[in-house]
């Protein structure tokens, strides 16, 4: 074996149905599709996203983006470790430059991640190309292939397809988790003809609709599937959390023994526990929770 496969992935991932009275006594299945299962340290969608990425990387270094708490920044790190892949992570906030790492880049630099921090004006605009040159330049990375942030573009989108493949016919609704919207783009075109997918986004803004859209088009040539997203869950924003998402979250920990991780997965439960009961979904309606990552550290 050689490349991605040395590293003996899991997939299809498993699906693992759950006793929950919140969804039974309204006539509804819940299914938890165990992407955070996928690979020990590349979990859930990032494997779906990274994989094809770094296919096409070949043996270049890798470039990505992300904020100081990136589970994308993570993800790819370990990816080099692990493939002996050099990657460079272009961190939003200049101001973090003179501070200790905080746990999550701490792990990035552990496993060899050279990091580069930006300011918070130029980070929003590396997608520019004149930017992205200047970012690249000043992290002695001009030939490195870039990911971009949440390593959400047409390679990914069209990798995550697999997601939705392995659950055709498995549920009538999946709901997934959105940050960059790369997962669900790919989720919804995966899925059969009478699926449907629910993105709930952790980020405030309301503007995945037309990225989602965007990542269809570069993706497949057009829209795929069908899908929708319900923004009322995103708890303050990314990498927010409240008391009360942390205890809901304890609590699904304590009923399944699924670890329940805060700042995707939390919001995502959360949500389908709140629209079960408002009467959102007809008895009879099988729901797969899609679990992409677990606690950190």
């Amino acid at each position: 074996m050689t490349g991605l496969d040395t590293l003996r992935p899991r997939l299809p991932s498993p699906l693992q149905e759950l006793s929950d009275p919140r969804f039974a006594r309204r006539g509804l299945r819940l299914l938890l599709k165990r992407d955070d299962l996928i690979h020990p340290e590349l979990i859930g969608n990032k494997w779906r996203k990274l994989a094809p990425n770094l296919t096409a990387a070949v043996g270049r270094t890798v470039v990505t983006f992300g904020g100081a708490y990136s589970n994308h920044l993570r993800a790819t790190a370990a990816a080099g470790r692990l493939l002996s892949l050099p990657t460079v992570g272009v961190v939003r906030g200049d101001e973090l430059a003179d501070r200790p790492l905080n746990p999550s880049l701490a792990r990035c630099a552990a496993d060899g991640m050279r990091l580069h921090f930006v300011d918070r004006a130029t980070y929003r605009r590396k997608t520019e190309p004149d930017v992205l040159a200047r970012v690249l330049r000043a992290a002695d990375a001009e030939d490195a292939y870039v990911v971009p942030e949440g390593g959400s573009n047409a390679l990914a989108v069209r990798g995550c397809r697999a997601l939705g493949e392995e659950l055709s016919g498995q549920a009538d609704v999946v709901a997934i988790a959105c940050g960059t919207g790369g997962t669900l783009a790919g989720l919804a075109a995966g899925l059969g003809p009478d699926q449907r997918a629910l993105g709930i986004p952790v980020l405030r803004g309301g503007f995945l609709t037309a990225d989602i859209r965007a990542l269809q088009r570069g993706a497949f040539g057009g829209p795929r599937g069908d899908w929708a997203l319900d923004d009322r869950f995103h708890f303050g924003g990314y990498a927010r959390t409240t008391p009360a998402l942390d205890a809901f979250a304890t609590d699904f920990e304590n009923r399944h023994g699924v670890p329940v991780e805060r700042l995707y997965v939390a919001k995502l439960l959360h949500g389908l526990v709140t629209l079960a009961e408002e009467g959102a979904f007809p008895r009879g309606v099988t729901l797969a929770a899609v679990v992409t990552g677990r606690p950190f550290p």
